[in-house]
């Protein structure tokens, strides 16, 4: 009888003991937890000694107005004259390699802005497809209809970066969530916003949208923005 006694009380202070180490370990989640909260991003002001625009110095121009993606469903497709069509998960873009600049964006309007942007090289995304010889431009599509093009070489041969992030921020969705390209040297409409496809072209005569309605072509800085 003290033997079944002896085992009852055991098995009692072993459960005991599993109830309280659970309680224990519930207690010490809850308090990690409670340390780790997400604290709000702060926008960069400043970076390497330039002053930055606000994320908020921009004006809504856009033709249909902003477009709200959701980046668990976004794909950016790259097709045309490629050799293996590739189709990216937001995931897949925001952990490429990255890079930071500073550029303005300069509005055909005559606003301008200043920001840090952060994002991958066009070019890197470009030569995982592999160009045909006769791919000879690049046509951008974004989710609102809007299009624009470059000549191939814009990208071969500068940095140029497609952002996902602006002053530490990611993209809001009035900036072109998730991606905007950093077209440097170009006017404020060639800044394709909410990319969706990166097409390769030998369609030397294809015109985007402001371009086909009497926008230049090249886009450049230094030239009219009229043709």
């Amino acid at each position: 009888m003290e033997k079944r006694a002896d085992k009852s009380i055991l098995i009692i202070i072993i459960v005991l003991c599993v109830i309280v180490l659970a309680l224990v370990i519930s207690f010490l989640n809850k308090e990690e937890s409670d340390t780790l909260k997400e604290l709000q991003a702060v926008e960069i002001q400043n970076y390497e000694g330039k002053d930055l625009s606000s994320v908020g110095d921009f004006r809504e121009n856009s033709i249909k107005g902003p477009q709200y993606l959701d980046k668990k469903d976004y794909r950016l497709q790259v097709t045309g004259l490629v050799e293996e069509e590739k189709e990216y998960t937001f995931d897949d873009l925001i952990k490429r390699e990255h890079f930071k600049k500073v550029v303005t964006l300069n509005c055909v309007e005559g606003w301008s802005a200043t920001i840090l942007w952060e994002g991958f090289l066009l070019r890197d995304l470009l030569a995982e497809a592999k160009l045909l010889d006769n791919a000879k431009f690049v046509i951008f599509h974004a989710e609102d209809g809007y299009t624009t093009a470059y000549p191939i070489e814009y990208f071969t041969e500068h940095d140029i970066i497609v952002a996902d992030k602006m002053n530490g921020y990611d993209l809001l969705p009035e900036r072109g969530f998730p991606l905007q390209l950093v077209a440097e040297t170009k006017w404020g409409y060639k800044w394709i916003k909410w990319i969706t496809k990166i097409e390769l072209s030998d369609d030397e005569n294809y015109r985007g949208f402001w371009e086909s309605r009497g926008y230049s072509n090249s886009g450049e800085l230094d030239e009219s923005f009229r043709e």
